[in-house]
Order: structure tokens, then C-alpha cells, then sequence
């Protein structure tokens, strides 16, 4: 059975599918691997690692003719073009409705596994790509808030004077939340935390941080441990009380996102412009439209005195570690998907197994 990794080429994209370690496992367990030349050079994996680990480096046709294709991102029409007929695709598939790039992999009777559809249970946690990709996140949304921050993060005592912390707000305490949280406590700022479902005051408080408490009429706790969709009401009256606690922040870290739906606005102009000049915003919704309506995707801008980070891939900032998560996450996945036997991996059928059945997408 060949296993194909090819090539990122969204643009930004600096992560790839396999890692050489996870590559020797695939080839021990029986498995044909064939990586694109250069597929792992954005992530600092050069083709003799793969060569040594017993992949075979290929050119992007042979890559993508394959049993299984790995991937990072969603194929374009040329690559859905250049898979195998009746193949597997494992891989994010970045879309919520429609889509044509679905509708085409399923005409070519390509079985289409997403990622980010992977069920929050205990036997998929050692899968789930998509929250070792947002702690990856989380833990780069403050090194950019660093960077950008013209002070100092923690105290400083010095023969010059001291420095207070920063106080630094992180909106949302899902898996990117909650390690900004800690990233931000090692580096120590005065970190406080908020999200609208009740049961994360906990979470925030066991990490050292002082947890926002709002009344706002609803519990915006939703299904899989995601949160829903507040009313009108609630979202107004969540601005209202969010405002002032905004407002003295010196760093803002949003990551309130719906699934499939536009990110909530939680940060408004009015509260930037009652930030201290040089505070930093940054905004991990900024793909979803923003947490901020003042963000601009893919850009770092500064509005009203206050700079904002639009950054939408922060994985793929730190490559190396994020490939290597994703790689282990995919690897553990195909354990699972497979029956060994003396002539090699055998699938079994995808729909007898709870995971690998909530990630069929077009069926």
C-alpha cells in the first residue's frame, strides 16, 4: 500500500504531512512511502532524512499517485486532478458547506478525511491534529505578542528603576486559550482569562491565571466541548461587560471562534482606542473575520495606537514541531485505519469505527 506526502504549496505554508520519524514507522509497519523532493525543506526535514528513514523521493506526479495521500492543506483542483482514483485523502479539508474541490474528490470515488473532524474522545486524543495544531498556536500568539510589545512582559527590578508586568487578557480558553495562558504565566505577566462557558473558570485558575467572570444571561457552552453561538442579546451585553476589563489590558490574546460560523466580536474599536498606545492585540480569529473588527488578515497593522496581529497560520511559524505533532497525529490515525499482516496493511472498513467514520466528508 504507497503512502504519498507531497509538497505544500498553499502560500505560508511551511508544514508538511510526514516527518522522517514518523516516515521510518510507516515503512516498518509496511507501508511504500513516497515523498515529494523538497517536501520537507520549509520544515527543516531535508530529503536524505526521509531517504534514511526508507522513503523513496519522488516527483509530484508519483507523490500523488498513491493509495493514501498526506496533507497538511486542502488540494487544489490540479492536485485533486493528479490523486489516485478510489484513494484516500487524509488531510484538512478547510470547509464548512458546498465546495467544489469536495464534490471533485468524491466524482474520482476518493474517500476524503478531515482532520478537523476528529471526535473529542479519549481514543482519538493521540489524533487530534487539530488541537496539537491550536496549542502550537497558543504558545506563538504570545512569542509574537513579545515581539511586538515595546516593554517588558514580566517585573523587572533593575539599578534603573522596576517595570510591572504586563497585564495580559486571553479571550477563549479552548486548547489555544489555555496554553496562551500558560506560555504567558512562564513569562510572567498578569494573565486573566475569560470564555462564555462556566466550567473553564477552573481550567483558567489551575494555570495561574485570575478567570473574567461576566453576567450575561446565557451559558455559551455548546456541544464537543466547543462553545456555541450567543443571542443578540448576550453578544451585546458580553461587549458591554468586556469593555472595561479590555480596556486596561496591555496585550490582548483572542481565540474565540464557532465552528463554521464567523468569529464573535469581543474586541471593538472603541475598546482599542482606549488602550494604551503600544498594547498589542493578537488575534487568532483573524481567518474568521476577527475577533477585532479592526484586524486585518495576514497583516500586522496598528490602529488607534494599538498594534494588531492578523497572523492566520501560526503552526506554520514554528514548522518543525507543528510537522512533527501533525506527522505523529496522522501516524496514530493510520494505525487505526489498518490491519497488519504478513503482505503488508490491509484497510479496513472505515465505517465501523467511530473516529474514522464522524471524519468521512462527502458521503
Amino acid at each position: 500500500m504507497k503512502i504519498g506526502v507531497p509538497r505544500e504549496t498553499c502560500a505560508g505554508e511551511t508544514r508538511v504531512a510526514s516527518t522522517p520519524e514518523v516516515v521510518k514507522k510507516l515503512v516498518k509497519t509496511g507501508f511504500q512511502v513516497l515523498v515529494e523532493a523538497g517536501a520537507g525543506i520549509a520544515s527543516h526535514y531535508p530529503d536524505e532524512q526521509y531517504r534514511e528513514a526508507g522513503a523513496e523521493i519522488v516527483d509530484r506526479a508519483a507523490a500523488f499517485a498513491v493509495d493514501i495521500l498526506l496533507k497538511v492543506r486542502k488540494p487544489d483542483a490540479a492536485e485533486v486532478a493528479a490523486m489516485q482514483a478510489g484513494g484516500i485523502y487524509l488531510g484538512y479539508v478547510e470547509t464548512c458547506g458546498e465546495d467544489e474541490i469536495i464534490g471533485a474528490l468524491v466524482k474520482k470515488d476518493i474517500r476524503v478525511m478531515a482532520v478537523e473532524r476528529i471526535p473529542r474522545i479519549s481514543r482519538a486524543q493521540s489524533m487530534d491534529a487539530l488541537s496539537s495544531q491550536s496549542n502550537i498556536a497558543g504558545y506563538r500568539a504570545v512569542i509574537e505578542a513579545a515581539a511586538h510589545y515595546g516593554r517588558f512582559m514580566p517585573m523587572m527590578m533593575t539599578s534603573a528603576g522596576s517595570a510591572k508586568p504586563a497585564r495580559l487578557v486571553v479571550l477563549g480558553a479552548g486548547v489555544a486559550g489555555l496554553q496562551a495562558i500558560a506560555t504567558a504565566r512562564r513569562l510572567g505577566c498578569d494573565v486573566y482569562g475569560y470564555d462564555v462557558r462556566p466550567e473553564t473558570k477552573e481550567q483558567i485558575q489551575s494555570l495561574g491565571a485570575k478567570a473574567i467572570e461576566l453576567d450575561i444571561g446565557e451559558s455559551g457552552s455548546g456541544t464537543g466541548g466547543y462553545a456555541k453561538e450567543l443571542s443578540d442579546e448576550a453578544k451585546a451585553r458580553q461587549q458591554a461587560a468586556l469593555a472595561d476589563e479590555l480596556a486596561k489590558a496591555h496585550i490582548i490574546i483572542s481565540t474565540a471562534l464557532i465552528p463554521c460560523r464567523p468569529a464573535p466580536i469581543l474586541i471593538t474599536p472603541e475598546v482599542v482606542g482606549r488602550m494604551r498606545p503600544g498594547s498589542v492585540i493578537v488575534d487568532l480569529a483573524a481567518a474568521n473575520g476577527g475577533n477585532c473588527p479592526l484586524t486585518e488578515k495576514d497583516q500586522v497593522v496598528e490602529k488607534q495606537g494599538v498594534i494588531l496581529v492578523g497572523h492566520t497560520n501560526f503552526p506554520a511559524l514554528v514548522p518543525a514541531d507543528a510537522s512533527a505533532f501533525y506527522a505523529r497525529n496522522l501516524s496514530n490515525l493510520l494505525d487505526i485505519m489498518v490491519d497488519k499482516s504478513p503482505d503488508g496493511p490491509v484497510l479496513k472498513d472505515l465505517d465501523q469505527d467511530e473516529i474514522t467514520q464522524a471524519m468521512r466528508v462527502g458521503v
